[in-house]
């Protein structure tokens, strides 16, 4: 098993939260979109940031996440894998997510 370093953590304003489901498998799953907005320093200049970033949310943190509502500022911690075999976009699989 490779554990190369792939570890993100971002914090945002939740902008759509999906209900909670369950796999086939019966494991709780969420989707969510947290809205990302700072400033960042590129080469010593200040640059305004902002980015939605799709998020998943399996087991646990699914639980966590299904408890908070749209508008409300989190921190979610995770790993970022493409959406699927075929679809190369990148979303965030949440492990930890709280209030800010």
């Amino acid at each position: 098993m490779n554990l190369a370093c792939n570890r993100f953590s971002v914090s945002g304003e939740l902008v759509e939260l999906d209900s909670l489901r369950y796999t086939p498998a019966g494991v709780e799953r969420i989707a969510l979109k947290i809205r990302h907005a700072s400033t960042q320093l590129e080469a010593g200049i200040a640059r305004q940031v902002q980015c939605d970033i799709p998020s998943l949310a399996l087991g646990a943190a699914a639980q966590q996440a299904s408890s908070l509502q749209l508008g409300q500022r989190v921190k979610a911690e995770g790993f970022l894998a493409q959406r699927s075999l075929r679809i190369t976009q990148l979303v965030l699989h949440i492990d930890n997510i709280t209030l800010e």
